[in-house]
């Protein structure tokens, strides 16, 4: 099958423009990524040879190109919306970041219900627990204090910490079940 003799025309311009015509996109936009002027200019090329009306011929093509990327890029402009960087400040406080206040995209809600179950679990089994249990494992296992030093510090002998430790675990268990 033969193409058209305006088609080759417009393929020959487009091979020979291209680069020209990527730059005169980023000319107008002048923020625009490389991807963004590609995508414009490959818009326009396949709306020329997808064109309604074949039948009219296009007496300048690079007029027309030109004018219809110039009238595509009015198109982006029009659609594209502000960015909003997620290292900038949120509100009032310069601290927090947006990347911050996001929710992680990681995450689902059954995981987010899971883990709160869980963590009401804990915090239940931990109330059931005596003072000394208590104190024992969050020191060890929150705090990340080692038994050594918890001996030394409460003056308490280490066998002492290590019972307690497993005392609170097994009660921990007994309760989450």
């Amino acid at each position: 099958m033969e193409k058209a003799p305006w088609k080759i025309k417009i393929l020959d311009f487009m091979t020979r423009e291209r680069e020209r015509l990527i730059g005169y996109v980023h000319r107008l936009i002048d923020d625009a990524a490389e991807r963004d002027g590609e995508d414009i200019v490959q818009d326009v090329v396949l709306n020329l040879f997808t064109r309604a009306d074949i039948s009219i011929p296009i007496e300048n093509i690079t007029a027309y190109v030109y004018q219809a990327l110039r009238n595509r890029v009015i198109d982006y402009l029009r659609k594209r919306k502000d960015t909003v960087s997620l290292d900038d400040g949120w509100s009032d406080d310069e601290e927090t970041t947006l990347l911050q206040v996001l929710p992680d995209p990681q995450t689902n809600g059954a995981d987010e219900v899971s883990r709160m179950e869980i963590r009401e679990s804990l915090f239940e089994a931990l109330s059931v627990l005596n003072d000394e249990q208590r104190e024992i494992l969050i020191a060890t296992e929150l705090e990340g204090k080692t038994f050594q030093e918890l001996s030394e510090e409460w003056d308490i002998p280490l066998g002492t910490l290590l019972a307690r430790k497993s005392r609170a675990i097994q009660k921990v268990r007994e309760t989450i079940k």
